[in-house]
């Protein structure tokens, strides 16, 4: 099994650039930072994890400047969007970010993508919230054309361009690994059309259940087995002996947002705890 950390990486959190170098240096596989470009102050989205939304959400850096910072630090750690709010992105513009991170790193990044919860930060960047999967699906295809061809173009009902050229291109090929997180109704079905792989995140998740829907989906659609990051897992080894008896390939701990005097404890403990099956 793969290991990551997660962090909302915030103005009053260590760096990005030491702490990647720190959780490298313990033997973790990846580090993922979300993404929120604002919160609007007259928000009426409940948040998922119930009570009031903690102040990192409104507080946080662009992820994809911090993965940069991350990777001039770093030799063999893979950086992580978790996730990357495609619906709230120009997908051109996102496609040489991608891009562009994939090549400052020599081919660590993880794309990890989700379509969010908060519908007025949606409404912000023009996004109808009802619509917001199907815009998702066609920025996901609009930029698989962008990394793929030398000369890309695109027609769709949300995204329309004639022949660009644009590069750099990915390191990776054809392009990095394009995670989806999210765990409603629709989820299996978006993987299995448009994602390598699945971050089933949300409350509450039949996780047991939803990877055997996966895998009939998987089966019917002749696709290979695609592999699942858990995110949030709780930092004991019975839940992650659990998650290896499902056959899960990725387990990502949480970190708070926070100094280092704080934030290398708590790496330490589960450094510790993934030793023995790094």
């Amino acid at each position: 099994m793969k290991f990551g950390v997660n962090m909302f990486m915030t103005d009053y959190a260590m760096y990005p650039d030491e702490l990647a170098r720190e959780v490298e240096a313990r033997g973790f596989e990846s580090i993922w930072f979300p993404e929120h470009t604002h919160i609007p102050a007259n928000r009426q989205s409940p948040y998922p994890g119930g009570g009031e939304l903690p102040k990192q959400y409104y507080h946080s850096l662009d992820p994809f400047v911090a993965l940069s910072a991350a990777a001039t630090t770093t030799e063999t750690l893979k950086l992580g969007t978790g996730i990357a709010l495609v619906i709230e992105r120009d997908p051109i513009t996102l496609a040489k970010e991608v891009a562009s991170v994939d090549y400052l790193s020599n081919g660590r990044f993880l794309f990890g993508i989700g379509g969010g919860w908060n519908r007025e930060e949606m409404e912000n960047h023009g996004t109808d919230p009802t619509r917001r999967w199907k815009l998702l699906r066609e920025r996901v295809e609009a930029m698989i054309e962008i990394w793929t061809n030398d000369e890309a173009e695109y027609h769709g009902e949300f995204v329309d361009f004639d022949p660009i050229w644009s590069w750099p291109k990915p390191v990776q090929k054809p392009y990095p690994p394009i995670l989806l997180g999210n765990a409603g109704a629709g989820a299996v079905s978006r993987v299995i059309k448009y994602a390598d792989e699945w971050m089933p995140i949300g409350p509450r998740v039949d996780l047991p259940g939803r990877l055997e829907e996966l895998r009939e989906a998987t089966d019917v659609a002749g696709r290979d087995p695609i592999p699942v990051s858990n995110w949030g897992t709780a930092p004991n080894r019975e839940a992650i002996d659990e998650l290896i008896d499902l056959g899960v390939d990725r387990a990502v701990f949480g970190l708070p947002s926070a100094k280092s005097d704080e934030v290398i404890p708590i790496l330490d403990r589960y450094a510790e705890l993934i030793a023995p099956l790094v």
